[in-house]
């Protein structure tokens, strides 16, 4: 499971026109989900996140997590993420889970997610051409990959 977290002060998905889903501050999160992904990486992944420490305290340092500046998060399915692009131009996407795999998994993240949040978490929609905006604060990217839990 691969995630881009970003550090925003504003992010939303409109789906054909319509918004579906806004944050304020906290964290817009672009996450992929791998054919050989398991509950244990969504539990390993939202336990990072949710405790992820990238926002200012009084001196002005990264030191508070998102449930300290109570933060919202927004989470959209990026099977992009997975690309294999070593061979060619046109990246394949082989290692991203199917749907039938992918969705389960993406809706247990976001229930995990938001029990560790205390509220819930916005999403976007499965599968659905989105157009997601987004304002990054700092900016502050960070990546995260399950497969890189014990390193």
């Amino acid at each position: 499971m691969r995630a881009v977290i970003q550090r925003v002060s504003t992010a939303s998905v409109t789906i054909d026109g319509d918004l579906r889903s806004a944050i304020g501050i906290g964290f817009m999160v672009l996450l992929g989900i791998e054919t050989e992904d398991t509950k244990d990486d969504a539990d390993w992944l939202s336990g990072k996140i949710a405790l992820l420490r990238v926002f200012a305290d009084e001196n002005g340092m990264m030191n508070k997590d998102i449930k300290e500046v109570n933060g919202d998060i927004l989470v959209v399915s990026q099977f992009t993420l997975h690309a294999a692009y070593k061979k060619g131009n046109r990246p394949s996407f082989i290692k991203a889970a199917r749907p039938e795999k992918a969705i389960p998994l993406y809706e247990y993240f976001n229930t995990v997610l938001s029990e560790k949040l205390g509220k819930p978490v916005a999403t976007g929609v499965f599968g659905a051409d989105m157009k997601v905006a987004l304002v990054n604060d700092g900016p502050v990217t960070i990546i995260m990959d399950t497969k890189n839990a014990n390193s």
